[in-house]
């Protein structure tokens, strides 16, 4: 009698740490499901951090051409370098050709739409730089073709 007793009494014990162990077990489960819930950039990957070595830009000019840049050397070229290279590259500028309102209207539609800053005093020696340096150039046909020895093609 003794030893049934017994066995009935562990037969309750391990039953009552598998029930402890399993409400245990959902009980981690609603905590991460409601922390889940709660902070969802927890699944989302996090974006590597890119280490880019950025070259110095120096203000060495060649034959009249800023080295880092391209742009051509003048007034105003260290205004330009500073407000408009750190959205876009030199180039951008530099295969351009506007007129001073050409130059102009194209840093309104920056401002307006690119959230380029306003630029201030710093304005009328950036128009007057690029208008200088880039401005339109006159474009026509070749002079026509003289001395050429033409010759006669055979069928």
């Amino acid at each position: 009698m003794m030893s049934s007793k017994n066995e009935f009494k562990n037969q309750v014990k391990g039953l009552y740490r598998k029930i402890l162990i399993a409400f245990g077990m959902i009980g981690i489960a609603v905590f991460g499901f409601l922390y889940i819930a709660l902070n969802p950039s927890v699944l989302s990957k996090k974006p590597e951090e890119t280490v880019v070595d950025v070259p110095e830009i120096t203000s060495e000019i060649e034959n009249g051409i800023h080295v880092a840049t391209g742009f051509v050397d003048g007034d105003g070229l260290t205004e330009v370098i500073q407000n408009c290279t750190n959205c876009h590259s030199a180039k951008l500028v530099t295969q351009n050709r506007m007129s001073k309102e050409g130059w102009i209207a194209t840093i309104r539609w920056m401002q307006e739409t690119q959230n380029l800053w306003d630029l201030g005093d710093q304005e009328e020696n950036i128009v007057n730089y690029l208008a200088t340096n880039y401005a339109p150039q006159k474009k026509g046909r070749r002079e026509a073709l003289t001395n050429i020895e033409w010759y006669v093609l055979k069928q």
